[in-house]
Parts: C-alpha cells; structure tokens; sequence
C-alpha cells in the first residue's frame, strides 16, 4: 500500500529516470540549427575533431549532446528519417548501459545509431548484435550508409568469413554480426597459436537487439566447439530397439513440467532381462542406464516438427521461442544421438568440447553492455540480477491504440481450431489482414491444411521456410492478407498497413495457444498497432493446450463446468485468463531458476576459462617467454624438493626421500642428460643444470627460440586444457547426487572443480617441461623452390599436434646410416624414425 501511494505521488522510478532526460532532449534539440547550417564535408570533419579530444580525455556524456544533435542531422539528410524525441531518449538509455524496451515500430534500429556513433569516438569499437546473419547484413548495409557519411567504418560478421575478411570487420569502428558469431570468434581465438591470427579486439561497447531473446532464451543454451570423441554410436541404435518393449506408468514414469523419465523398480528388471545384464545400477552399467533414459526422453518428450525436423538425413534442432532452425547445433550428453537413432538416419559419434562458454558469461565480459526489445519489461529482475542491467520503458511516439481481447477458451483442440479457422474465414472475407501465430511447425502446417479445404488464400512462414521471412512478414499488412507464422513471427521486420487496412481495424493477430512465457505472447501482439496505427488481437485456448494441461486446467475446467459450457461453446472470462497470467508467472520463475543455477554453475568454469585463457593470451604476446618458463622450473622444483626441506609427514629415510628427489627429476626434467645417473643433487645445481637445457636449445636455433618455447607452452596448455574440460563435465553430470549423502551440490562442484583445476595448472608446467627437455633440436639444410639454401628448426621427441607442426620438410641427413641410431633421440633405428619421412 506504501509503495502504490509513493508511486502516485512521486511517479515510478521508471517516470522518475524519463523526467531527468528530458532537459538533455532539449540540449540535443537546441543543437539543431547550428546542424543543419553544416555542409557534407563538415560532417566527417566534426567527428574527426570529437575522436582526438574523446582521445586526449574528454568524456562521451560531455559530447552526448552535440553528437546526437550531428548524428540526427546526417540522418536526415541520408536515410531521410529524423529521430523524435522519444528515439533520443532511448539513445540515452542505450548509451548509459541500460536496456530501452520500445514497442514494435518505434524504430529500434534507427534508434541505435545514437550510442553507436558516440561510442564509436573512443575508437575502442562497437559491437551491433542481431538474432539472425540477414538482419545483421540488412542493418549493416541500411545504417552504414550514415556512419559511413559520418566518416566511421563498417563491418558485418556472419557466417563463412576467412579470418583476414573478421580481421577487418572488427577493425572498424561500428561491426554488426549475430550473438553466435561474436562468441565463436571469441572462443577461436582463444584457440589459435598466433598473435597475428586473433581477430577481434578487447570487448568494449555492445548492443543487443532483441536483448530478451538472446540473454534470456538463449542463456541455457552454451556456445560449444567441439572436436570427434572416441566412444562407439553403436549403443545407440541398440538401447533404441528396445524402447516399444517398455510400456509407459508400468516400466517408466514422465514429469511433463520437470521434462525428466524416470524406471520404475519393474522397468529396472525388465531392462536388465531385455539387454540381458545383472544390474543396471552396476558402476559398469552406468553408461547403459543413461542411454535408456536419453533414449526414453528423446521418444516420449521431444517431437518430431516441433523441438525438431528432419532434413536431408539430419536432426535439426528447432528454437523453442523462435521457431527458427538451429543447424550445427545438437543436444547434449547424447540426446541428439537418441533422437538420430529414434529416426533412423546415422547416428553422429559423441563429441569431445574442446572451448565452450555461455551467453551470459561472454556478454558480462564487455566493458559496456545495453540492449533493446520490445519485450524485456516481465523479466526485469533477471536483467539486474544476471547481467546489472536495468530496464526502461520507453513511451511511444504515438499512443497505442490497438484492441487486445479476452482470451476464447474451449474445451478441445477440435474445437479451438475449428473457431480459429472460422474467424480468419471472416477477418479475410471483409479484407482485414490476420497474422496467425502458433507454438509450432506443426500446428502452422495443420492450420495451413485447414485453410485449404475452407478455401482461404494464406502464407505460412515457419522453420521450414524462413529464408522468405522478412518478405513474407513485411507483407502481411496488406489487405486480405492471411499470414501463419510460429513464434519467430518476424523479429525486427517491419509491418506496414496497406492502403484501405486503417480502416477495416489494422492488423489482427490471432494466437493459437498461450506460450509458458508472457514476453513471446507479448512479441506476436507486438506485431500490430505500430506508431499509432489501429489493430487487435485475441488467443484462443483448449483445456487440453499444453500449458492449460500443466499449469491450471483443474481449476478452469470446474469454472468451466460449473457454468454448464456445452461442446463447442466459448467462453471469454478476466479471471480465468488471470489463472492463466499466473500459471506463465509459475513457469517463468521456474525456468529463471533453471537458468540462474547453471550461471552458478558455469561461473566456476568461467572463473576458471578467464585464468587460463589470460595466461593463454600472455603465452601469445609476451615477446620473451624465458621467465614464464624459468618461472614453471622454480615450482616445479620447488614440489619436488618439498619432501627434503619438509620432512613433517614423511616416514622414508633421508636416503629414500633422495632417491624420490632424483626420480622426479629425471622423469620431468630428464636430468640424466645433465648430471650423472642416479646422483643426488640439490636444487641450485639441478636448476643449473636444466636452465643449461634451454641454454642449448637457444645456441641451436638463436632466432627461433623464442617460438620454440611458446609453441610447448600453448601445447602443453590446449591438450590438458581440453582433458579439464572433460573431467568438469563428467564432475558435473554426477554432482547431484552428492545431495543424498546431505551434501550441498554446488559448493561440492566448487571445491571439487578447484582441485581439478589446480591439478591442470600443475599438469601445464610439468608437461611443457618434459616436452622442452626431450625436445633435441638440428638444423636441417633445405632446398627451397627457388633453389635456394635456408636453416629451419627441427623438433624431435617433442609433442606436436599434427594440425600445427611447423610447415617444415624433413630431409635424409647424409651423415646418418639408414641403419645407424636415430639422432632424435628415440633409440630406434634411423630408417624406422625420422627416415621414413625423409
């Protein structure tokens, strides 16, 4: 009560924030004549000028001002599309690192530029992203036209770029591309042996259009590379056999709303005959048991063209809040493989990750962050609470008129689609464009069907045939026309009233089912009643809708009966399509749930990723890498010695503890090279006699030394890296359990992931060492193409990955006998060794 009476007296925090913007409205407005008294030239001129101050310490808010007010007149005179005042104010918001929710039609895009251009005067870079590659190109090519007037580069990042074509889109000063793309190239270039291979820049400044799609939706969903496993697919197709002999309630139970199969005692037993093992709670069965229930799930809780389809022999995931397909993308922990073997098509081998980040950690890495949508306002507390950003809604240049009736509920899906398709039959009959939106390619097809025997002219845009989206949506304004569309239903499309639609009530948007999330039925509304325009829009439900079925038909269904609704019959009633509201509400706290617990679990990952991808990158720039090496030496010596200078807890004789010393020491330094065999030394002299190594290694190749080192130290990095990765998988897919023995879960990763993680840092050190002192290095004498004499290096006894061995041709050494010792080291003969390349 308090806090209604505060708001009614003081306005809301979000009016408060919208009053305090607007004497700086006035300020970007007051610049307007002195603008438009400019000619072309002066345009890049004044920008020029802005970076060398922004450049000697001149603040951005300081320019804000004058920049909008320039940005503003070269629109005009380019796009000839003046910013209002309300775009100014989102320009702010952008700008200060906040998200701006604008309804549909307010020009988000154009909206941009503002933050875009200001930014862009620290020539740090920023960075545009879109939800798809057309939209970045579309964007790219429509608002370059004004950086470019202004004087400022532009780049596009979409898919099947060669690295010197990303080199050069992230050097300029504005680059457009899709979330995907922004955060593989981060996760490549962490990747890479080669300081002049990276492509992208320090994060500084991004904005994410349609923010809520791709820091929500798509937060549970990681950006992984991979490369091929080595487990058998063979399992697959045999566990898949097996599934018609289960029978559902008798040998497994399904929780819909939890998407989890669980055996049953009986289904337990039943396995164990059927594929003949003793006990499938065996440690050895493990594997099995996991397989039934991926297999379990990918029959009876995924749907074929509906979580995904089939095309040309593969499964391809479908977006569940964008109906977009997802090719490239697969299910984990070897769902995908069930539902390929479910198909019958060929089952792909498991894939090992080798980098992997999520959304919501690689967006946090950006200096600034801001975003905009037209619907972000319903999951404002997880915007402040995951990523520090706060939500404004922006107000409309023109009021909103549109009409958005109750909610049609019916009894059964026969029925709601029957009443669906008899009120397009009508809106069509008078000319009135419907935009019909469904929760799947299923449902947009069966509708489709419908249509056809009734006889009404319709275009469905759906996963299947998204390449024509952006026509086909841009087109559905016009008059008579009939669109179905799935949930993606045009993001960042344009829909324009036809002639003569104005006045048959604008654009009518008809869902077919509510969605678990208030913000996609927010999105299909928000396709009509754009920049004051007329328009309307209605869902019509079933008791039996998957959403009603989970979260609230018992109690719609006994108002429903108790009202005595007969078959066929509609009803429109507030309270229960606040029932509904409430029961999106329970899903969406749910699902944020979902997500915030695995932010805590990826946060110990990226706690982990940062440390070693900053060592990564440090491996790669320094120009000399000695000390680091030096440096792993006096640790790994140091754990070495640890026994002799601290003899608490051992129980072995000094003159055991020297023979452990001197055993670890030839096993990681291969002292024997140095120091007489079985010797004890102390650390000085052992330091000594490993640092007179290296010593030779850089008389032998002076001028490649330095590479020599830092091509071990990214080796011996990227392999045990890798194996970490896998071991943090399998901790993380059993860790649950830890919550029986009364454990908490997480804090067990933690602890857990920390002495994995130390363990890597260790296994880092030791095996670079042992790689550099195996390592024997000889000039090889080469004859190059041009006839011409030229010293390269040679590693023997080292360990290369075949992708990045030096381009390096390996030739018979005349002084060496085919059957004499081969000089790498290996004790094998020289025709069985480094021969048999020459």
């Amino acid at each position: 009560m308090i806090g209604y009476l505060t708001k009614k007296i003081f306005g809301s925090r979000n009016d408060r924030y919208l009053k305090s913007l607007r004497p700086l409205v006035e300020q970007v407005n007051s610049f307007e004549p002195a603008m438009q008294s400019l000619s072309d030239a002066d345009f890049p001129a004044r920008m020029a000028a802005w970076r060398d101050e922004v450049a000697g310490g001149r603040s951005l808010d300081s320019l804000l001002p004058e920049v909008f007010a320039l940005t503003r007149e070269a629109s005009k005179r380019v796009l000839n599309m003046r910013h209002f005042d309300v775009q100014l104010m989102g320009g702010v918001v952008l700008h200060q690192g906040k998200i701006a929710e604008m309804k549909t039609g307010e020009g988000k895009t154009l909206v941009a530029t503002l933050p875009v251009v200001l930014n862009a005067l620290s020539g740090k870079g920023v960075h545009v992203v879109t939800v798809n590659d057309y939209l970045a190109r579309r964007d790219a090519a429509w608002m370059g036209q004004l950086y470019t007037f202004l004087g400022l580069t532009v780049g596009v990042i979409v898919h099947g770029l060669t690295d010197a074509e990303r080199q050069a889109a992230y050097g300029s000063d504005v680059t457009y591309g899709t979330n995907n793309e922004f955060g593989f190239d981060y996760l490549r270039d962490n990747m890479k042996f080669y300081r002049h291979q990276l492509v992208q820049r320090p994060l500084n400044f991004a904005i994410v259009d349609e923010v809520d799609s791709i820091l929500i939706d798509e937060a549970r969903t990681p950006l992984i590379i991979s490369g091929p496993g080595e487990k058998s697919t063979s399992l697959y197709a045999r566990v898949n056999s097996i599934i018609p002999k289960l029978a559902r309630d008798e040998d497994f139970s399904i929780d819909e709303k939890a998407r989890t199969v669980v055996l049953t005692d009986e289904g337990v037993v039943h396995c164990e005959e059927i594929m003949n093992v003793g006990n499938l709670f065996d440690p050895a069965n493990i594997t099995l048991q996991h397989h039934i229930l991926q297999a379990l799930r990918a029959h009876y809780l995924f749907t074929r063209d509906d979580h995904y389809i089939v095309k040309d022999g593969q499964v391809v995931i479908v977006d569940e809040f964008t109906g977009r397909l997802m090719p490239g993308r697969r299910f984990s922990d070897g769902l995908h493989q069930a539902l390929e073997a479910k198909e019958g098509v060929k089952v792909e081998a498991e894939n090992q990750t080798l980098a992997s980040i999520t959304f919501q950690n690689f967006f946090r890495m950006y200096e600034k962050l801001a975003g905009m949508t037209g619907t972000a306002d319903t999951e404002a507390v997880e915007f402040q609470q995951i990523y520090g950003l706060e939500v404004i809604v922006a107000p409309p240049n023109k009021p909103m008129v549109r009409k958005d009736f109750p909610d049609v509920i019916l009894k059964t899906q026969k029925e709601k689609f029957e009443a669906i398709v008899e009120e397009i039959r009508e809106l069509h009959a008078k000319g009135q464009p419907v935009l019909v939106g469904t929760t799947s390619i299923e449902k947009s097809e069966f509708i489709s069907e419908l249509l056809k025997k009734k006889r009404v002219p319709h275009e469905v845009l759906n996963a299947k045939h998204h390449e024509k989206e952006a026509e086909i949506v841009a087109q559905a304004g016009q008059k008579g026309r009939v669109t179905i569309a799935t949930n993606m239903a045009g993001r960042g499309t344009d829909i324009v009233l036809g002639e003569g639609v104005r006045e048959l009530g604008g654009l009518h948007i008809l869902g077919s089912e509510r969605h678990e999330s208030r913000r996609i039925d927010n999105q299909l509304r928000g396709r009509a009643g754009r920049q004051g325009d007329p328009g309307s829009s209605r869902f019509y439900l079933a008791l039996d809708d998957t959403l009603m079925r989970l979260f609230g038909s018992e109690r719609i269904a006994g108002i429903m009966e108790r009202l005595g609704l007969e078959d066929g019959q509609t009803i429109e009633n507030p309270l229960i399509s606040r029932s509904i509201e409430n029961a999106q509400k329970r899903v969406e706290g749910h699902n944020f749930e979902i997500r915030k617990q695995l932010l805590e679990y990826d946060n110990v990952m990226n706690q982990q990723r940062e440390v070693i991808y900053s060592l990564r990158r440090e491996f790669m720039t320094v120009e000399d890498v000695q000390p680091t090496v030096e440096e792993f030496i006096d640790d790994l010596l140091s754990d070495i010695y640890e026994p002799m200078e601290n003899r608490k807890g051992h129980t072995e004789s000094p003159e055991e503890l020297k023979g452990m010393v001197r055993s670890k020491l030839d096993e990681i330094f291969a002292l024997e090279r140095t120091v007489e065999a079985g010797k004890y030394v102390e650390k000085d002299e052992a330091r000594a006699a490993v640092i007179s190594v290296l010593d030779e290694h850089r008389a032998a190749a002076p001028d490649q030394y330095q590479e020599v080192l830092r091509f071990f130290l990214l080796d011996a990095l990227d392999r045990n890296w890798k194996d970490h990765l896998l071991q943090m998988d399998y901790l993380k897919e059993g860790i649950g359990l830890r919550g029986y023995a009364q454990r908490d879960p997480k804090q067990e990763y933690k602890r857990e992931g920390f002495e994995l993680f130390e363990d890597l840092l260790f296994r880092i050190r030791e095996n670079t060492m042992k790689a550099l002192m195996h390592l024997r290095i000889e000039i090889v004498r080469q004859e190059e193409l041009k006839h011409e004499e030229q010293e390269e290096v040679k590693y023997a006894g080292g360990s290369e990955p075949a992708e990045t061995k030096p381009d390096t041709v390996r030739r018979a050494d005349p002084k060496v006998g085919r059957n004499d010792p081969c000089p790498c080291g290996s004790g094998q003969k020289y025709k069985r060794c480094c021969g048999k390349q020459a």
